[in-house]
């Protein structure tokens, strides 16, 4: 009786639950593997659920990955709003603006958990589809939205936040603190493929 009794609490879990289970994992499923690489499958079992209930829920595998991908730039929008609560410019250095506050809580969250940064990456990638471009488009509208709200800055000032930002995806995303032209890492990569491309002979 008790075996039965465990057995029906367990399928008494609501559908909503179930459902924020399910993007949880498709967030973390779908940075690693991206739309075409991650099978619906995986995902069902990381909640333990089977793969019909998952369609259940979401239509079809498109709409999870946008559930998720959606669900990943609202989590931005929450750091940045925690972020700019929290700053206060009396208390901030002369030289620190919001912006700084933003930023800042934004690389801390990249570095508390790739996956984040990576299934910002691959909702880009997917921008073939049509119906995935205008969701991740109106996302990332809805952002820059809320961006303007919290800071009251003019457009000059948020187009370098933004530009700033994406700058920050790209060197996350290849491990690097710095992407400009002179620094380390740059400048040894350089110098290594001079050394192992073969010299031109004199007149070429």
């Amino acid at each position: 009786m008790a075996t039965t009794s465990a057995k029906t609490t367990r399928q008494r879990v609501p559908a909503s639950e179930r459902r924020d289970a399910l993007i949880d994992a498709a967030m973390h499923e779908f940075a690693r593997g991206g739309l075409h690489g991650t099978p619906v499958d995986k995902i069902a079992r990381r909640v333990g659920v089977a793969q019909p209930y998952v369609f259940s829920l979401f239509g079809s595998k498109r709409d999870l990955f946008l559930a998720a991908v959606e669900r990943g730039f609202e989590l931005v929008a929450e750091t940045f709003a925690k972020a700019a609560e929290e700053f206060d410019p009396a208390t901030a250095p002369p030289d620190v603006d919001v912006f700084n506050a933003m930023g800042q809580a934004y690389v801390e969250m990249l570095e508390s958990d790739r996956d984040y940064l990576m299934l910002q990456l691959q909702s880009y990638a997917a921008c073939d589809d049509e119906v995935i471009r205008d969701r991740v488009r109106a996302a990332y509208a809805r952002l820059v939205t809320e961006v303007e709200r919290l800071s009251g800055a003019d457009a000059e000032r948020i187009d370098e936040f933004f530009r700033y930002g994406m700058w920050l995806n790209v060197a996350a995303a290849m491990g690097v603190e710095d992407l400009s032209v002179g620094c380390e890492w740059v400048q040894a990569e350089q110098e290594q493929q001079a050394e192992q491309s073969p010299t031109a002979p004199a007149g070429a």
